[in-house]
């Protein structure tokens, strides 16, 4: 501003021209908060989206709005010319150190707005200038509080913490921070490598694991399906036997069975006749003899009685012992049925002493 009022003040000034041609090439550009300040000539229209500060003699008077303004020329004076709009600045690429100490180059993009003409026109010199260096300081506090690990997972938090310093800071001056928002982080080369060799190796460590766990899946889906294999199998062995025993060899069970009865049944009718007990006598005494004469061919520890040499006392304590199983049904049919005297005799005597007969 006060390059445009020297620029203003050297047009009067002829013979200052090439002054006025050098000062018009330094001034900077014109400065966006300020679309320009026109002239008053009583009748004013003002556009809407912005707010012109008017000083009388000096002093602040009002602030026009959009529409119809009418004003006193020579005493009133546009001063400041605000845009209510949502303004975008470019904040420049600082360095800055996190809590590892690693240092890093950022920028970003800040979003604000004026809220109250008065206090961004007479509350700061340079609103732009002042709201870019509070946002430039307050992101080296931040990132200083912050590692770098922390700095790429935590934009969202580092942008509202900036968001609420500036805020805190710009309430006097009218403006008011919308959001603002990193554009780049640098990162120092070395830095960059290492970190590049931490990305490598968590994925080499996240394929080694995934890889170890699915040999652990295919290994443990191994063993289920053995498992269920044996299950199946045995179940299906217990089965067969299960059919066999209740067909085929339940069958065979049933006609031995009748068989046996059968030979049983033969046998005690046979034995019932007469004679029959001496026959089964001299049975037993053949089987008994047959036994005896097997024992050394079945075994190598032999175990013998004292007279192995007496056949008829061999003889006879196998007779007496099939005498003394058969004694109660002989018994029973005494009771039964009278013996006549010639069938008073033993049949065990009489073979015995037939046996005695022959051995002499």
């Amino acid at each position: 501003l006060r390059c445009q009022q020297l620029a203003s003040n050297l047009l009067h000034l002829p013979q200052h021209s090439q002054q006025l041609k050098r000062v018009a090439r330094l001034a900077p550009a014109p400065c966006r908060w300020n679309s320009g300040l026109p002239m008053n000539i009583g009748v004013l229209f003002v556009p809407q989206q912005e707010a012109w500060v008017v000083e009388r003699m000096g002093k602040f008077h009002r602030i026009l709005e959009p529409g119809l303004n009418f004003l006193i020329p020579l005493l009133d004076r546009i001063r400041y010319v605000q845009s209510l709009k949502e303004i975008v600045i470019n904040v420049p690429e600082q360095s800055a150190v996190t809590l590892d100490n690693v240092t890093l180059q950022i920028d970003g993009v800040l979003y604000l707005r004026v809220m109250d003409p008065y206090k961004a026109s007479y509350g700061v010199e340079d609103p732009e200038y002042a709201v870019t260096q509070l946002a430039q300081t307050t992101m080296r506090s931040e990132l200083g509080k912050l590692s770098l690990d922390r700095v790429f997972r935590e934009r969202e938090s580092l942008n509202a913490s900036i968001v609420d310093a500036i805020n805190q800071a710009s309430d006097c001056w009218g403006i008011r921070c919308l959001r603002y928002e990193i554009k780049d982080i640098h990162v120092p080369p070395r830095v960059k490598e290492s970190m590049q060799m931490q990305v490598e190796a968590e994925r080499r460590k996240r394929a080694t694991v995934l890889e170890s766990e699915g040999t652990r899946e295919s290994a443990i889906n191994v063993a289920e399906g053995q498992k269920q294999a044996q299950i199946l199998a045995s179940e299906a062995e217990k089965a067969e036997q299960i059919n066999k025993a209740a067909g085929r060899e339940a069958n065979a069970m049933l006609v031995k069975a009748r068989a046996k009865a059968e030979a049983i049944q033969l046998l005690a009718a046979a034995l019932a006749q007469q004679h029959g007990n001496a026959a089964a006598s001299l049975s037993v005494a053949e089987q008994y003899v047959n036994a005896f004469s097997k024992i050394a061919k079945d075994s190598n520890t032999v175990l013998l009685p004292a007279n192995t040499g007496d056949v008829t006392n061999m003889v006879a304590q196998a007779l007496g012992i099939y005498t003394t199983l058969t004694k109660p049904q002989a018994v029973k049919t005494r009771d039964e049925m009278p013996q006549t005297h010639e069938d008073s005799q033993s049949p065990a005597t009489e073979v015995l002493k037939a046996e005695q007969g022959s051995s002499s």
